[in-house]
C-alpha cells in the first residue's frame, strides 16, 4: 500500500518530537458547486525538534508511534 504525502502548516510545536500540522483541502459542495476550504491537524514525529510554528511542512503516512501519531515530518521550510 502506497503511504500518504500531505502538505501543511505547523500550528503548534509544544510537545516534544510532535508538532501539529494543519493541512487544507479544496471541496466542492455537493448542492451549491461553491469551492470551500476544509482543513484536519495530524500530529507527526519530529524527532529533532527543528520544526516551528508556521513552518510549510511535508508528512508521510506511517505505523503508529502513539495512540494519536501515525505521521513523520519528512521535510520543510520556514517561513
Amino acid at each position: 500500500m502506497a503511504q500518504r504525502i500531505l502538505q501543511g502548516v505547523v500550528v503548534s510545536d509544544k510537545m516534544e518530537k510532535t508538532v501539529v500540522v494543519r493541512v487544507e483541502r479544496r471541496v466542492r459542495h455537493d448542492l451549491y458547486g461553491k469551492i470551500m476550504k476544509r482543513s484536519k491537524k495530524y500530529k507527526a514525529h519530529d524527532p529533532n525538534g527543528k520544526f516551528h510554528e508556521g513552518d510549510f511542512v511535508k508528512i508521510r503516512e506511517c505505523n503508529p508511534i502513539s495512540k494519536d501519531k501515525s505521521w513523520i515530518v519528512l521535510e520543510g521550510a520556514s517561513s
